[in-house]
Parts: structure tokens; sequence; C-alpha cells
């Protein structure tokens, strides 16, 4: 699955960069999903629904905040979305680096353009999509980079992720999810599921994880610790 979001203060600029996208986007698991007028709305949102978003076209030359401006914002709390800056000018072209742009469109954006970056998009959201955890609860679909995600645990019917950023809750199993991410996670608990690269201090009866002490129970002390002991070295 594929979500775009468009951000351009100009109304036409939307329409029209959304009317090329909308002959190239494969029907059911490609769609635009979110359009902002401002960089300003963009960056909070983004902030706010974090991993929700995989492709970002934004402009540079926006009132208020800017492209270049909205994507300095955007990096200092996502560095996975995926940016594609949409420009008249070729001015920004190498601005674009320092905020690790994939590409620049010029307006207006020609389809043989657009198909090829969308390509790449594609091909890089396949190389990634083995390093990632997709979840979907009453808010939307998060993904989440596995590096980022310091544990689980589960709470009746319930499971909850586990950020530096914050927890996110929706229904599943543990076992399931343990099944899904093995090796990368390690059971220690009935409860708990976690990133052993995450664990800051562990002994016999607990591990310590973003300043937060876990219970390891006794059935799978042994197996646990020795995965959290080879990843720490």
């Amino acid at each position: 699955m594929l979500r775009i979001a468009i951000c351009d203060d100009e109304t036409d600029a939307r329409d029209a960069l959304r009317f090329q996208l909308e002959k190239i986007l494969i029907e059911d698991a490609e769609e635009i999903v979110y359009e902002f007028s401002s960089g300003t709305n963009a960056a909070s949102w983004l902030k706010n629904h974090p991993g929700e978003i995989d492709l970002l076209f934004l402009d540079v030359e926006m009132q208020g905040l800017n492209g270049m401006e909205t994507a300095k914002k955007i990096r200092a709390f996502d560095e996975q979305i995926v940016i594609v800056f949409v420009t008249g000018y070729a001015d920004y072209v190498f601005d674009g680096y320092l905020v690790g742009a994939l590409d620049y469109l010029m307006k207006p954006v020609a389809e043989d353009k657009l198909r090829q970056l969308i390509g790449r998009v594609r091909v890089k959201s396949a190389q990634e999509e083995s390093r990632t955890f997709t979840l979907k609860n009453m808010d939307g679909t998060w993904r989440f980079r596995l590096r980022d995600i310091l544990y689980f645990y589960s709470d009746r019917r319930k499971v909850n992720l586990v950020t530096v950023r914050g927890e996110y809750s929706f229904y599943a199993r543990l076992d399931e999810i343990e099944e899904q991410l093995s090796p990368d996670f390690v059971r220690i608990h009935q409860r708990y599921l976690v990133n052993p690269a995450a664990v800051d201090f562990f002994c016999g009866e607990s591990v310590t994880i973003n300043g937060r002490e876990i219970p390891c129970s006794r059935r799978y002390r042994e197996t646990a610790l020795s995965k959290i002991a080879r990843s720490i070295m």
C-alpha cells in the first residue's frame, strides 16, 4: 500500500497533480490520502500521525512556511517519509539534498517523469517493507520502522506498540506478532515482546528499556537473555 499526500497552497496545482497521479496509481493498492494547503498544516498533521503517509509531494514556493522550511520541520521528527519537491524553478534543486528529498519535479509535471518517479518509490517501498511493522486502529493506519519500536505488550484483547514518542493500541494477539517479527523481537514474558537492540540493562528478572523496567518471566528467561546479550555485544 502506497499512501500519498500533496502539499501546495494553490488549488489548481493540487488538482493538476492529483489528476496526473490518478492515471498512474494502482487501484486498491495506492491512493492519495491527504491534501494540504499550507506547509504549517502539513508538518503539524504529519507530526501527529507518524507513519500514515509514505510519499509527500511538496511545493517549494508557498506563502508562509515554504517547502524547504516545511521539509526541515518534517525531518526533525520523521526521517522515513519520502519527500518529492514540486517547483516552477530549478534554483532549489541542490537544496533538496539537505533534507533528503528523493527528487524534484518541475511544473507543469510531465506524466513520463511522474511515472518514473512513482516506479522508483515502489521499488524503495518494496525493499523497506520487510523492515517495517504496520498496524491499523480507529485513528488510521500506522507504519513503523522496526528499529523505532521499543516493545509490544498485551492488554486483554489489545496490543500496545511502544516507541519513544508514544504508544499505539490495536487489536491483535501477541503470539501472532511474535511469529511475524521473530527473530528481530524477543519474547520475555507472556505479555511482553521486546526489541533486543532497545534494551538498556538486563538482569535475571527484568530488562530496562527507555527507563522502564519490564518483567522477564522464568519461562522465557534463558532464551531471552541470551538473545539480548548477543544484540548488545
